[in-house]
C-alpha cells in the first residue's frame, strides 16, 4: 500500500510538472504579447487580453503547485508522508514543488504591486520597474523548481531530458527578456553603454544554460535550449500578431508618447523611425534570441559540465561579438558606436561578466544536484565521465 501511494503521488507530481510547463508556454506568449501591446497600443486597462493570458497561466500554476503540496500535506497529517518530502511553512512536498509554489506566489504578489505602480507613476514604465522585476523573480524561482521537479518526478531519462530542456528554455527566455532594455541604453547613451545588452547577456544567460546542462547530462543542451526558446518566441510573435488582427484594439500610444516623450516606449518608437522599420515585428524577439545560438554552440564545445567558467567566458566573448555586430547594423545606433578604448573596456566587461555568470550557473547546478541526490528515496544516479550527475 505504501509503494502504491508513493507511485500515485509521483504520478501527480509528473502531471503537475508538465501542466506547469504548459502554463509557462501560454504565459510566455502572454508576456510577449503584453510587451507589444504596451509598445503599440498603450496600457488602457489591467484587463487587457495579454494580461488575461499571463495571469491565467499564473493561476494554473498556483492551482497545480499548491494543490500537490496540499495533497501531500494531508497525507503527512494522516501519517502517510511520501519519502523525500519536507515541510516548509506547514506545507509538505518535495524541494522542487516548494520552489515552484513559492516562486509563483512571488509572481502573484507582483500583480497588485504592478497595478498600483501604474496608478502612481503612469501607464508607461520600463521593463526594469520594481513590480516587473518582482514578477520575473517569481517566474525564475518557479522555473528552477521545475528543473528540480523534473529530476524528482520523471521516471525515464528521455522524459527528464525533455522536461529539463523545456524548463531551461523558460529560465533562459526570462533572462533574455530582462536584458532587452540594454538596447535602449545603447541608443540613448552610446559609447560604453553600447555594450550593456551583451554584457548583461554574458552575465545572466549562462546562469540558465549551465545548470540545465549539468542536470541533463548532455553537453549539447545549451544549443537545444536556445533553439527551443527561439521557436517558442517565434510562435509567440504569431500569437500576438493574430491577436491584434482579431481584436483590432484602438491605439492610445501617440497620446502616451506626447505626454512623456522621454519614456522608454517613446524612445523605441523614435529608434524605429530612424531605422525605418516597424517598432515591433512578429519575428523580432526570435531573431534577437538567435544571436545566442553561436555563443551557445561555443559553450557546448568547451563542455560546461567540466569547465563551466571557461565555457561561460567563451559564451560571453562570442555573444559580445555577435550582438555588437548585429546592433551596429541599425542606423539608429550608428551615432552610438563606441571608440576603440571603449571597445577594449567592453571586451573586458563581457569576459568578466561571463566568468561571473559561469560561477553563478555552476553554483546553481551544484545546489540543485545536491538537493536532489540528498533526498531519501531519490532515483539512482551514475556519474559520467565528465563528472556531472546523470539519472540512471
Amino acid at each position: 500500500m505504501a509503494a502504491q501511494a508513493t507511485d500515485q503521488v509521483q504520478a501527480l507530481r509528473r502531471a503537475a510538472l508538465w501542466g506547469m510547463l504548459a502554463a509557462k508556454l501560454w504565459g510566455s506568449w502572454g508576456v510577449s504579447w503584453d510587451i507589444q501591446w504596451h509598445v503599440l497600443i498603450g496600457r488602457d486597462s489591467f484587463w487587457i487580453p495579454p494580461h488575461l493570458m499571463t495571469y491565467s497561466a499564473v493561476t494554473a500554476t498556483v492551482v497545480l503547485s499548491l494543490g500537490i503540496l496540499a495533497r501531500e500535506t494531508l497525507l503527512a497529517l494522516r501519517g502517510r508522508a511520501v519519502p523525500g518530502s519536507l515541510r516548509v511553512a506547514g506545507l509538505v512536498g518535495t524541494p522542487g514543488m516548494h520552489l515552484a509554489w513559492w516562486g509563483i506566489a512571488i509572481t502573484v504578489l507582483a500583480a497588485p504591486v504592478d497595478d498600483l505602480w501604474h496608478r502612481l507613476f503612469g501607464l508607461d514604465v520600463t521593463l526594469w520597474s520594481l513590480p516587473h522585476l518582482l514578477g520575473f523573480l517569481g517566474g525564475q524561482v518557479n522555473s528552477v523548481g521545475c528543473l528540480l521537479l523534473a529530476m524528482e518526478a520523471c521516471p525515464s531519462r528521455r522524459e527528464r531530458f525533455l522536461a529539463l530542456v523545456g524548463g531551461g528554455a523558460f529560465l533562459f527566455g526570462t533572462f533574455h527578456l530582462l536584458i532587452g532594455p540594454g538596447i535602449l541604453w545603447a541608443y540613448e547613451y552610446g559609447g560604453l553603454a553600447f555594450f550593456l545588452y551583451p554584457v548583461l547577456g554574458a552575465l545572466l544567460l549562462p546562469v540558465a544554460l549551465v545548470p540545465v546542462t549539468h542536470l541533463s547530462g548532455s553537453r549539447w543542451t545549451p544549443f537545444l535550449t536556445v533553439v527551443l526558446m527561439a521557436l517558442i518566441a517565434l510562435a509567440g510573435g504569431g500569437v500576438a500578431k493574430a491577436g491584434f488582427v482579431i481584436l483590432a484594439p484602438e491605439s492610445q500610444i501617440e497620446a502616451a508618447i506626447a505626454e512623456d516623450p522621454t519614456s522608454p516606449i517613446a524612445k523605441a518608437h523614435q529608434m524605429a523611425r530612424e531605422n525605418r522599420t516597424p517598432v515591433v515585428t512578429a519575428t523580432g524577439r526570435a531573431r534577437a534570441i538567435s544571436w545566442a545560438l553561436l555563443p551557445a554552440l561555443f559553450l557546448c564545445l568547451v563542455e560546461p559540465r567540466r569547465r563551466a567558467v571557461l565555457g561561460s567566458i567563451a559564451f560571453g566573448a562570442s555573444y559580445l561579438g555577435v550582438v555588437s555586430l548585429s546592433l551596429a547594423g541599425f542606423p539608429a545606433l550608428q551615432p552610438a558606436l563606441p571608440a576603440a578604448s571603449q571597445v577594449a573596456a567592453g571586451v573586458v566587461l563581457a569576459l568578466a561578466a561571463g566568468a561571473l555568470g559561469g560561477l553563478a550557473g555552476r553554483w546553481l547546478a551544484r545546489a540543485l544536484e545536491g538537493s536532489w541526490t540528498a533526498r531519501p528515496g531519490a532515483l539512482a544516479v551514475e556519474r559520467n565521465a565528465s563528472g556531472s550527475l546523470r539519472p540512471a
